[in-house]
């Protein structure tokens, strides 16, 4: 995938902080020194280091890591809240590093939604005029953006609240109205920095629930940073792990937990249940393979999508003691689930432990 065809593209970007940060960006480049190295010849810390990836059009991706692993610094960038010490980023095909301010506003105000941990909500303006006031930066009238903001108060299910003050809502109805504050302006992208992280647990939960429905209907592309990996592989089409600046690996869930990197991401997975992340497809034998070995496939057989969860399969096979068949999206059978086959996945995970 180029620049052109991906919503989002970082290229080889670093972030070096500190006063001689060209020069500690020369020697890191150049000499390969490390980052204790920058530390203590430049006074400079490597934020983010040589950091590529691409976000497809409507993808919701992760990028997680521990405190300190350069993850909020990275996601600044995008939008250049931050400006990268070297590297290019593309929206939609823009070099982003090419606009002058004016264009770089419109960027902010038009094409890019911002969620934080804190719900930085202003504590004088009501519920509804926190939702409007983007559209209220873009120059629209109080009538139009008010209508706005009442038609976001319904997709969040804030109905009734629009008149209240956030002193007077729980901790995740703030986080609500954030996302509806950033979704008003109608963005193309949402950059999310661990906007559930602060909510107690059940919460949170629900919140996570309510943004992937909504994140279906509303098909934003999503850069969503958090630290917690349970969160990542619910809500994350693809997920990015960084340490110490640099991403470590970038991929689905299930690859991630099934084939991870180095003893670093194995040892951040292996929490995760396989019966969370492995789907049909990863598991199942071709139809040619079964019938070499069995009879055909038979009427009875329970039918399972592609797509479906290891947790899923395994309820299935025990309603029937019978291998399972898998189809595609077309309706098409492309495999086959036997009692061994679920056998053997959920004990390579156990192996993995």
């Amino acid at each position: 995938m180029d620049s052109l065809s991906s919503a989002i593209k970082i290229e080889n970007v670093w972030k070096v902080f500190g006063n001689t940060s060209k020069e500690a960006m020369d020697a890191i480049q150049n000499q390969r020194i490390s980052k204790n190295e920058a530390l203590e010849k430049y006074n400079s810390v490597i934020g983010v280091s040589d950091v590529s990836f691409e976000v497809n059009k409507g993808e919701i991706f992760c990028v997680m890591g521990l405190s300190g692993s350069g993850k909020s610094t990275l996601v600044r960038h995008i939008n250049r809240l931050l400006e990268p010490t070297s590297g290019k980023i593309f929206i939609n095909g823009q070099d982003v590093m090419t606009l002058d301010r004016e264009n770089l506003q419109e960027l902010r105000n038009k094409k890019i939604g911002m969620v934080f941990q804190n719900f930085a909500l202003m504590p004088h303006r009501s519920v509804v005029d926190n939702i409007a006031m983007p559209l209220e930066i873009r120059g629209i009238s109080k009538n139009d953006r008010l209508d706005a903001a009442n038609k976001i108060l319904d997709i969040v299910e804030l109905q009734g609240w629009g008149n209240k003050f956030a002193h007077e809502l729980s901790g995740g109805m703030q986080q609500r109205v954030g996302l509806a504050r950033a979704l008003a302006a109608d963005p193309d992208f949402l950059l999310m920095d661990e906007p559930f992280s602060a909510l107690d647990p059940l919460i949170r939960r629900q919140l996570q629930t309510e943004f992937i429905k909504l994140s279906k209907q509303m098909k934003k592309t999503t850069v969503f940073i958090t630290h917690d990996l349970d969160e990542a592989v619910r809500v994350g089409h693809r997920i990015a792990i960084m340490r110490d600046g640099k991403v470590i690996q970038i991929g689905t869930p299930e690859e991630i937990v099934v084939n991870p990197a180095d003893d670093y991401v194995a040892d951040f997975v292996k929490g995760i249940s396989r019966l969370k992340v492995v789907q049909a497809k990863s598991i199942m034998q071709t139809v040619s393979s079964f019938e070499n070995q069995n009879s055909k496939i038979q009427d009875d057989f329970e039918i399972v999508d592609e797509h479906d969860l290891l947790s899923k399969l395994i309820e299935t096979s025990k309603s029937k003691d019978k291998p399972i068949v898998v189809q595609n999206n077309q309706k098409q059978i492309i495999g086959v689930i036997t009692q061994s086959d679920l056998l053997k996945a959920v004990i390579e995970g156990a192996d993995g432990e």
